[in-house]
């Protein structure tokens, strides 16, 4: 195991009571709530979220933007915009692994010392589970092995099929 996956760990259950720095957002675009952990995240910060949301011009795909994280437990709320799965062959994985890095940028300009990723484009974007954890886990190792921000990220499995994945790919970190 090498020195970025001491830092990684697989977490079961609901992201938005996790007592983190900084949960991130699989979010859309418009970066106003919809369903899934986005609209999950957007109910328990409360409205004021989604004031600050309007006034950030929403997202594009691949591309991170923080906000506070008003009632959350969580300090902040990164939004990442993952892609929509079309069959792998419109930049998907690229447009993922992107999402991963401009959200662990974002944390690590702020110093950030523990933040919680969902996993990005798995739900209604339809993206391939096991494809998806994949690209967190490589990008996240990458990044966590040139940057000491942040000291801890959490995968966060909201079902099994998530978590199984994520302990295949990290083993004794679940």
């Amino acid at each position: 195991m090498n020195a970025g996956a001491r830092r990684l760990r697989v977490v079961y259950g609901d992201i938005t009571r996790l007592e983190v720095d900084a949960i991130v957002n699989a979010a859309n675009s418009t970066l106003l709530g919809g369903g899934g952990v986005d609209g999950t995240i957007h109910r328990a910060a409360g409205p004021e979220l989604l004031a600050e949301c309007r006034t950030l011009g929403g997202c594009s795909p691949g591309q991170s933007k923080l906000t506070r994280g008003y009632r959350l437990p969580a300090r902040w709320v990164i939004h990442t915009v993952g892609p929509v799965w079309r069959g792998g062959g419109e930049r998907e994985d690229e447009v993922l692994a992107s999402s991963y890095r401009t959200a662990l940028a974002l944390a690590a300009d702020k110093r950030l010392a523990t933040v919680a990723f969902p996993a990005i484009s798995c739900g209604v974007y339809g993206f391939p589970i096991p494809r998806a954890c994949r690209i967190a886990v490589r990008e996240i190792e990458a990044f966590l092995a040139s940057s000491p921000h942040p000291a801890r990220v959490d995968l966060v499995a909201f079902d099994e099929a998530v978590r199984r994945e994520y302990a295949a790919l990290l083993p004794g970190s679940v």
